[in-house]
């Protein structure tokens, strides 16, 4: 059988056009993506995915720990143990989020910067995976909390592209284009501090000042810096960490030392001496090409691939009450963000993988083209044993 995926990991939510970038998938994936900033005036009211009320309740009501939390001070990063302390009566850690110490630091002008934001507020969660869904690329979400006239960071590029979505407030942003385009993950931008420095005197690509609704996308390794204008300044980034070619190779590569492992003639001692003989080089060089030639990246790719990112959020106590109470009539939906995927007849997930009877592969390829409203849909031995496998949820959930 041929490999079948669900549907809603390609097609997404929607939000780069509608909320993002005023684009078509297609027209930014053409004109704009991994190219060139793209600064978007009005895309949207987002005041339905995060609020000062918001900050104020993730800081002072919801327990958070580091690393949930950074606080930066004129391009400096302040230690945890300057905005820490211990949990209390019940709870034995010592580094939640003191408040107190969070509102002096903020009140002397450091910017508070909410990391994870994807793991922590439903809305952005929400958002965050309808986006990464359309991308094809994971997507962390983080707020930025600049009191007047302040700034958290000096100028800088990511190893990730970013969407900058302004909140409340207004910050003037300078872009400029990079010193070293498209940096991997391990290239940051203090590799090239001096070459950052100098480029960020020169006259820049974008100076603008954002304000509620407003957008920025910059690439990976495009320059910036910020400052917050009269006003609390409150922005999301998110994150977009691109897979790259050289992700591929790595996986390539992999994949070729795994098929050399099974020869023979590979795993045989190099003759005595210090230096390889140079027909050894010539051999090994010669096999090498043609396992990479044989060689299929793209189980280990799709593994990686999935395990960068995460499912919807799954509640054990109304996924018993599915299980104990489950009827023919019973309603089931695929769990979103699972990346599900069925090749021969095994169902490959973010939460596992299992493999399935021949007498279930229908069943399962209509659960993925969304072609499945109830348990007696699917039958409901298979029903149960995708619910308990975290696969399958209740409609409502």
């Amino acid at each position: 059988m041929a490999e079948l995926r669900d549907p809603g990991t390609a097609a997404g939510a929607g939000v780069l056009e509608k909320r993002l970038a005023c684009r078509s998938r297609e027209e930014f994936a053409r004109d704009v993506w991994a190219r060139t900033a793209l600064l978007t005036r009005g895309a949207s009211d987002f005041s339905d995915l995060f609020s000062a009320d918001a900050v104020d309740e993730l800081i002072s009501r919801r327990g958070l720990r580091t690393p949930f939390l950074r606080v930066a001070k004129d391009g400096s990063t302040l230690p945890e143990s300057s905005f820490t302390a211990p949990g209390g009566v019940g709870a034995t850690i010592s580094d939640q989020l003191d408040d107190t110490a969070v509102w002096r630091a903020f009140a002397d002008g450091a910017t508070l910067v909410l990391q994870a934001l994807q793991r922590t507020w439903e809305p952005v969660a929400d958002f965050s995976s309808g986006l990464s869904a359309e991308l094809g690329h994971p997507v962390q979400a983080n707020a930025y909390v600049t009191p007047p006239q302040s700034r958290g960071f000096d100028a800088h590029y990511d190893v990730h592209d970013v969407f900058i979505v302004q909140i409340e407030g207004t910050k003037r942003w300078l872009v400029h284009e990079p010193v070293h385009p498209d940096p991997l993950r391990d290239q940051p931008w203090t590799d090239h501090r001096s070459a950052v420095t100098e480029a960020a005197k020169g006259k820049a690509y974008i100076d603008t000042v954002l304000g509620p609704g407003d957008t920025l996308y910059l690439p990976r390794g495009w320059l910036h810096a910020a400052r917050a204008q009269g006003e609390v300044s409150i922005h999301l980034t998110f994150g977009i960490h691109c897979w790259t070619r050289y992700a591929l190779a790595e996986h390539l590569a992999q994949a070729a030392l795994a098929l050399l492992r099974e020869d023979p003639r590979m795993r045989t001692s190099l003759p005595l001496g210090a230096e390889p003989p140079a027909g050894d080089i010539g051999f090994v060089r010669e096999r090498l090409l043609d396992a990479v030639a044989e060689a299929d990246p793209t189980p280990s790719f799709c593994r990686a691939r999935r395990s960068q990112g995460r499912p919807a959020p799954l509640g054990p106590l109304a996924q018993l009450a599915a299980v104990d109470g489950l009827l023919p009539t019973s309603a089931v939906r695929l769990r979103g963000a699972l990346e599900a995927r069925l090749v021969g007849s095994r169902l490959t997930t973010r939460v596992g993988w299992l493999d399935l009877p021949r007498s279930d592969l229908r069943a399962v390829s209509r659960l993925l083209a969304g072609d499945v409203r109830t348990a007696g849909d699917l039958g409901l031995a298979l029903a149960e044993r995708l619910l308990r496998a975290g696969v399958l949820v209740p409609a409502g959930q």
